[in-house]
């Protein structure tokens, strides 16, 4: 299967094509369902800021207001901007940004997805 489909469940199993240039915008978004420690949460974020910058991440959002149009537990929202999804995939498997993950550990729920731009 060529490389660009995504087969996720999160695509409902089905095959939709990527965009083809590998050095497409992509965006890294966060959604907390749960902060259950906030000092661990701020520990987190000194440490994975600079390592995002470094990579050429740039916040958009990072919030708690915000309007949910679907049923759901979200209490804060993060939007990171990337020069490209190879660039926030690297950033998120960094050893600096692991770091900044094993601070914050079971502090908080969350989902993380990095969507690539279309061109």
């Amino acid at each position: 299967m060529p490389e660009n489909l995504d087969t996720s469940a999160a695509a409902g199993g089905g095959v939709e094509p990527l965009p083809s240039s590998a050095m497409a915008t992509a965006y890294w978004i966060a959604i907390y369902r749960s902060i259950s420690d906030l000092d661990r949460h701020a520990q987190y974020a000194r440490i994975a800021g600079p390592a995002i910058a470094a990579a050429g991440g740039r916040f958009l959002a990072r919030s708690s207001e915000f309007t949910s149009l679907s049923p759901d537990s979200a209490v804060r929202v993060v939007l990171i901007e990337f020069p490209s999804h190879e660039a926030a995939l690297q950033t998120y498997r960094s050893d600096e940004y692991q770091r900044a993950c094993a601070v914050l550990g079971d502090a908080v729920e969350r989902d993380v997805r990095i969507v690539t731009a279309l061109d």
